[in-house]
């Protein structure tokens, strides 16, 4: 991957659905040449795939959280698998520092989030966790 292609791939995170043409301009390179590259990127699975971004009006009031999870140790397979299966849990990552992983959650209204939240932490293998809810979001790539 050179640097065209990062150039390619964050006009891509600004608008996945631009037209090849529209790119090709934006790059100052052919149209074919943004087509291949694209193909190429795709193949390799530097892309992955393309995703629905759903504005805030359209996701009717939805409260989004991150909730910071500590886990007993070689509990980490067993939490995922746990998590997987909450429909609210829409990202689960595990980081370095003081938590093991963080989720992002999401759900109809504050009582299902209080709700979620307590499921989450009833999970065989999670300690503890720490929670923040989202007031709102200044811009999403």
């Amino acid at each position: 991957m050179d640097d065209l292609d990062q150039h390619l791939l964050d006009r891509l995170r600004e608008n996945a659905r631009a037209p090849v043409a529209e790119l090709a301009r934006a790059l100052g390179l052919s149209r074919t040449t943004v087509q291949s590259r694209l193909a190429r990127l795709e193949r390799s699975g530097v892309i992955a795939g393309y995703a629905v971004r759903l504005s805030e009006a359209a996701q009717g009031g939805q409260i989004h959280a991150f909730v910071m999870l500590t886990v007993e140790p070689k509990q980490a397979a067993a939490v995922t698998a746990a998590l997987r299966r909450l429909t609210g849990v829409r990202r689960l990552q595990s980081v370095s520092g003081p938590f093991d992983m963080i989720a992002a959650v999401e759900a109809s209204s504050v009582e299902r989030m209080d709700a979620l939240i307590d499921e989450i932490g009833a999970v065989r293998g999670v300690e503890r966790t720490n929670s923040s809810i989202v007031l709102s979001t200044k811009f999403d790539r």
